[in-house]
């Protein structure tokens, strides 16, 4: 006798050996012996041979119109080989009985399992739906078929193109598009930004290094509402100053001015200017949400991303030629020895003479230090005093000068060309704006804290960074207070400082209270959107430096070992990691064989060819 017994979901056929009423010893038709329970025998027979009947019943399965057969059930459970009985209209045989539990089986469907061989026909509104169902997954996977198939081609299907920056950053694995898209790139062997690359949908690595950077902080684009409303102050006093400002050539936000004046013998009046948009709009309005949404000016080389309109920049940006709304910090100083006597803050109207740039005031950085106060520069005797000055601020700050400090570089791109231009950080016009500027973020946090105004301060303990609501000492610069002001047109923590510095300075109750949720949630906001930024900026900084090597066509670098394999390349803002650099004392110089970028992974290939005597460069 032969019986027909499922097993682990599947049925198995085999010869009986031995039985009784519990447990059988069942032999395969391989040969294999093993215990089958009783309660698990869905078919006894004597013939045909267990191979056979598995052959037949299979070949009768396949010839069995499923929906017939589901016609025939009715709505009781049922066994299968009553149901055998019923579809043949005679005693059905075991190849016969088979075939129809194999057909059962593979339709579940149409059958729900009631038990051991026995079903149940499914109601015709779950069928129906059940069917619909199924019909639409086989469309979608012919449509996945389908964009399969073009992809693997080299074209992108047209279909695909609204929700190219889903696939590429944020891709649904559960959606076709995205099945489709990953089984391309399995045939193809290359990456989700490769195959669109080829495909023509990613029409350059710097697209896909920017848009994952507007895709995922700025989803709704860079566009300003149009509704966004402000005024310009009214009844300002003018500033008896001809102020001037120093920035790059690209700087449109021109955040402060200064001004020299002299209004006794033997003193000077030194004006630290800074443009105050929060004159022109208040806490709550339409505009400050979509600067609280910004939270800052997002750079990187080639543009930027700004954080209030081109309109409202425009209007309070200490642009020349016009007389501009302003909180100003006056400091009357001995001007023999830069001793500060007298500090007053005032809401005005700076007439700014001239916005200077430093590729036209350059020759200032070595012309200071040789005694030297050239004629044909604008302002260069005020821009001296401000130097004199600010050499004075770094000392009492406990700050003794860097001879050698390490440069930055501005990036300039144009017409997808790149140029690297380094120039070394603590020359004279950058101390004297960044001495300013500490001096009056300085000046203006402990005014805030003395008069007990809510503010947000920049602190620094133990070598840790960080923005808090509570005043504290930023030991890295050596100061009691430091409240970023100075960079109210670029980030959203110097505008929230402004309104309370406005307000306290016009003798008005300050819009932000102690502790106020509004402070405490743009402190953690700002640090998180800011850390975001710079890192974007660091990146597409990297990916521009990779263009430039590729761009010379430079096949050598030195560069300086900073520990284990990576080196900081000379004349770049590049650090590099070189798997093959021997180990050798930090610090140390050597030279490399660039190899293959990669623009996408934003990553360059590097080879040790040797040692490098020579000093670093300036």
């Amino acid at each position: 006798m032969h019986v027909l017994h499922e097993e682990n979901g599947g049925f198995k056929v085999g010869t009986v050996l031995a039985a009784s009423d519990a447990a059988l010893q069942v032999e395969s038709p391989h040969g294999k012996r093993s215990k089958v329970k009783a309660n698990a025998v869905l078919l006894r027979f004597d013939a045909p041979a267990p191979t056979e009947l598995l052959t037949q019943a299979e070949a009768l399965a396949a010839d069995i119109d499923i929906d017939f057969l589901w016609q025939c059930c009715g709505e009781l459970e049922f066994g299968f080989t009553d149901l055998a009985r019923e579809y043949f209209g005679r005693t059905a045989t075991a190849s016969e009985s088979a075939g129809i539990l194999l057909k059962l089986h593979s339709a579940p469907m149409y059958f729900y399992r009631k038990g051991k061989g026995r079903y149940r026909a499914a109601p015709a509104d779950i069928l129906k739906a059940a069917l619909e169902g199924q019909e639409k997954r086989r469309l979608i996977q012919v449509r996945i078929d389908a964009w399969v198939e073009e992809l693997v081609s080299g074209t992108f299907p047209e279909v695909l193109r609204p929700i190219v920056q889903e696939l590429l950053y944020n891709p649904d694995r559960n959606q076709p598009e995205t099945k489709a898209l990953e089984r391309a790139c399995e045939q193809t062997g290359l990456s989700v930004p490769r195959l669109l690359e080829k495909c023509g949908a990613l029409p350059s690595s710097h697209d896909y290094h920017l848009g994952r950077f507007l895709f995922e902080c700025f989803p709704k684009g860079l566009g300003f509402p149009s509704d966004l409303k402000f005024s310009m102050p009214a009844e300002l006093p003018r500033a008896d100053v001809a102020a001037f400002s120093l920035d790059d050539a690209d700087t449109t936000e021109i955040d402060d001015a200064f001004s020299v004046s002299s209004p006794s013998p033997g003193r000077l009046r030194i004006g630290i200017h800074i443009a105050a948009p929060g004159l022109g709009f208040a806490p709550g309005s339409t505009l400050d949400a979509v600067a609280r949404n910004r939270l800052s000016t997002a750079y990187f080389p080639g543009s930027k991303i700004t954080m209030l309109p081109p309109e409202a920049i425009a209007a309070f940006s200490l642009a020349e030629g016009d007389a501009r709304p302003a909180l100003s910090l006056y400091l009357d100083v001995r001007e023999d020895g830069f001793e500060i006597e007298n500090r007053h803050t005032a809401i005005e109207l700076v007439p700014i003479a001239a916005n200077l740039r430093h590729h036209n005031t350059e020759k200032l950085d070595t012309a200071f230090p040789a005694g030297e106060v050239p004629a044909d520069v604008p302002f260069s005797r005020e821009l001296h005093v401000l130097w004199r000055f600010a050499l004075t601020l770094e000392a009492a700050r406990g700050k003794q000068p860097v001879l050698r400090e390490r440069p930055e570089y501005t990036f300039r791109v144009e017409n997808d060309r790149v140029e690297i231009i380094a120039r070394r950080r603590g020359e004279p016009l950058d101390k004297l704006v960044a001495e300013l500027m500490i001096l009056a973020n300085s000046t203006w946090g402990k005014l805030l804290d003395e008069n007990d105004v809510p503010a947000i301060y920049r602190v620094q303990a133990n070598g840790k960074v960080r923005m808090t609501t509570g005043a504290a000492a930023h030991q890295g610069l050596g100061v009691s207070h430091y409240a970023w002001s100075s960079s109210p047109l670029r980030r959203y923590v110097d505008l929230v400082n402004q309104w309370q510095l406005l307000a306290l300075t016009a003798g008005k109750a300050t819009p932000f209270r102690k502790n106020a949720s509004e402070l405490l949630s743009a402190v953690s906001d700002f640090e998180a959107t800011y850390a975001t930024y710079d890192e974007f900026q660091r990146r597409m900084e990297r990916y521009w430096c990779l263009r430039w090597l590729h761009q010379e066509g430079i096949e050598l670098m030195t560069g300086e070992v900073l520990r284990e394999n990576l080196v900081r390349l000379d004349k770049l803002p590049l650090v590099v990691r070189v798997p093959s650099l021997p180990e050798v004392t930090p610090g140390i110089r050597v030279e490399l064989g660039i190899g293959e970028i990669d623009f996408i992974d934003n990553e360059l290939k590097c080879t040790f060819i040797g040692l490098h005597e020579t000093a670093a460069p300036v």
